[in-house]
């Protein structure tokens, strides 16, 4: 068994860190994933694509000559693995751009030609598949209901959180009290719908000081996120209440947990949803949406609200804001539903399906 691993900071390439940390397997390094990812949205006639294919085809040629069953760390390898000689074992961390490809709505952008051409193969190569490993229920579920994948070839495998670095610390990044959003501005975030509730609270005399921090950058060069944003950020009575932090390193974003009020998840979809748990597991309260996995991460440790309610967001808010009694109950029930969650778990039921698949 061979692991895939790829060079970046993004939350599937921590993913194949974490694992590779905790298993003890052969690992093979790539920055393709990385390549690919810069090359979204462009034309076929572009001499970028033109040197895509070529590192494309060096890749399978690399994975072909490694001799031994591939463990492919995001289902964007798919593309790969249509073309690979040996089984493979995939991951799948969600199927957000399936629901684009498929104009089931915009979860971050209607892919152009050569996107989808790419993403065809993706789902191609997660189907062909020797198994399949879902990091939620919930992506197991899709992957049966929008992929025909057979239940017995997925497993449910969880990520993990590392509670070395994700704990309560007492440096304050900011003075004002605030609500904390970290992650991108792709239309399935919701951050926008988070915006107006928080405009909500703004109306109310007792929240005049509270800020709303939003950690992350916009997003990828498929769209303009940010200028969409800015559109409800712009609203009278808002500017300069929102506060936009861009990149922050994973050292830095306990003090961003630790310090918030609360966290406010309201996203639309999720495969997973590692910022709920970072925040539960440095003692802050979390609000979150009642969609995909998050239920599954969150458990009943949080608050869950309709995502496309901004009042009952506005609610939930609210009520974290002034209820201690409540913050403390939850940030209790935070700290124990953290403990379900770690590397060295998802470590050893991947082991666990490396025997599996390695001894068919």
């Amino acid at each position: 068994m061979i692991l895939v691993t790829t060079m970046g900071t993004g939350s599937m390439d921590m993913y194949s860190h974490r694992i590779a940390e905790n298993l003890d397997v052969p690992v093979f390094s790539t920055d393709i994933y990385q390549k690919s990812v810069r090359t979204r949205n462009i034309s076929w006639l572009s001499p970028r694509a033109v040197k895509a294919i070529w590192q494309d085809w060096r890749f399978v040629r690399a994975l072909n000559k490694l001799g031994d069953i591939a463990h492919l760390p995001n289902h964007h390898f798919g593309r790969y693995g249509s073309f690979l000689k040996m089984p493979y074992i995939i991951t799948v961390h969600d199927l957000i751009r399936y629901f684009d490809l498929k104009e089931f709505g915009t979860f971050i952008h209607r892919p152009n030609l050569r996107d989808r051409f790419y993403l065809n193969l993706d789902y191609r190569g997660i189907k062909k598949a020797t198994r399949v490993i879902a990091v939620s229920q919930a992506t197991k579920n899709d992957l049966m209901h929008y992929l025909n994948i057979p239940r017995e070839r997925i497993s449910v495998v969880y990520e993990g959180v590392d509670r070395r670095l994700f704990r309560p610390i007492s440096h304050r990044i900011y003075e004002e009290p605030y609500i904390l959003f970290v992650g991108s501005e792709h239309p399935r975030k919701n951050f926008t719908g988070l915006v107006k509730a928080f405009s909500q609270l703004k109306g109310e005399s007792r929240f005049k000081d509270l800020k709303l921090v939003k950690v992350g950058r916009a997003g990828g060069q498929e769209a303009d996120f940010r200028g969409q944003t800015m559109e409800v950020v712009d609203a009278p009575g808002l500017v300069g209440e929102v506060i936009f932090t861009e990149f922050v390193s994973g050292a830095e974003l306990p003090a961003y947990y630790s310090g918030a009020e609360v966290f406010v998840f309201p996203s639309l979809y999720e495969g997973f949803g590692f910022p709920p748990l970072e925040a539960m597991a440095c003692g802050c309260p979390v609000v979150t949406s009642n969609a995909s996995s998050l239920p599954e991460v969150v458990g009943e440790a949080g608050i869950m609200v309709d995502p496309y309610d901004t009042d009952s967001l506005a609610q939930a808010m609210r009520q974290v804001l002034t209820d201690a009694k409540l913050r403390e109950e939850m940030i209790r029930k935070g700290f124990d539903q953290v403990n379900k969650f770690s590397w060295e778990e998802t470590a050893r039921q991947t082991q666990e399906v490396y025997n599996e698949v390695g001894g068919t």
